[in-house]
């Protein structure tokens, strides 16, 4: 069955890391939607060691511009 091009959901395994800190989420894969609707196709690229998968929508990623440079104190020394 086709699937679509990009993944709708990124698969995660999540490890546990004790009482107060943060636990740690792993991208293992990806799931995407067959063409028709009816299901997903999951790939896996590592497998959760727990056995538990967990899949979220995918993030956002913004392009960042590069920040400029307003610290002029070194500019001297630049040659400006």
């Amino acid at each position: 069955m086709a699937t679509s091009q990009e993944p709708i959901y990124t698969a995660y395994t999540v490890v546990k890391r004790g009482e107060g800190k943060d636990d740690w989420w792993i991208a293992i894969g990806a799931a995407f939607a067959h063409a028709d609707g009816e299901g997903l196709n999951v790939l896996l690229q590592a497998l959760p060691m727990d056995g538990k998968l967990v899949l979220r929508p995918p993030k956002i990623v913004e392009e960042k511009q590069p920040a400029k440079n307003t610290d002029r104190r070194n500019d001297k020394h630049r040659g400006r």
